[in-house]
């Protein structure tokens, strides 16, 4: 009897601990520190152009039982273009591409997830840029989500995404014969629930 006792109490403890963290529908904020968008774009057949935007925030609610996303939001600070020279950076935030001045935030709202395997799915949205929006989806990896390690020590999703646009969708069309239409973006982020 007594370790029939011991055995339930046993396996009780451990579907505690086996319960997801999260039950409920959680917001998380994106940590500026770890987050990451590169981007890529043909130059004249030659080789790509990488650049990043260094400035960006966000946040988002997600159900970790369902395994779905509900409301977010990601704002991306358009003049934070870096590609690693002046000149071309000043050309990106010019009215030929970016049009920094007259649209300073380029923003992701986050619309249906649609849930492929437990740590993948596609991110549909609506992506607004040069005052023109239009929907974007984008391939979602969920890589971890626990405790952090040290230093905050908060719930914290950590999160891989990639999609690829064409830029002229939004009226960016200046030089279309010599640099890509398309434009390859990646998205690396850690955010903390709230």
């Amino acid at each position: 009897m007594q370790r029939l006792v011991s055995t339930t109490c046993a396996l009780s403890l451990a579907t505690l601990l086996a319960a997801p963290l999260h039950a409920e529908p959680t917001e998380f904020t994106i940590d500026p520190e770890h987050f990451a968008i590169s981007f890529a774009v043909n130059h004249l057949g030659y080789a790509s152009v990488l650049g990043f935007f260094t400035e960006a925030e966000g946040s988002f609610v997600y159900d970790e039982a369902a395994g779905s996303f509900g409301e977010g939001r990601v704002v991306v600070q358009s003049d934070s273009v870096f590609t690693d020279n002046e000149d071309r950076d000043d050309h990106l935030r010019s009215d030929d591409f970016l049009n920094a001045a007259e649209y300073p935030e380029i923003v992701f709202e986050f619309k249906d997830f649609t849930r492929n395997s437990d740590k993948q799915g596609v991110l549909t949205g609506d992506l607004t840029m040069l005052g023109q929006t239009h929907s974007v989806s984008l391939d979602v990896t969920l890589n971890k989500m626990a405790d952090y390690p040290f230093g905050h020590g908060d719930y914290t999703l950590g999160m891989s995404a990639t999609t690829t646009v064409e830029r002229s969708r939004w009226g960016m069309d200046y030089g279309l014969d010599m640099v890509g239409d398309e434009v390859h973006l990646r998205f690396e982020l850690e955010a903390t629930a709230d």
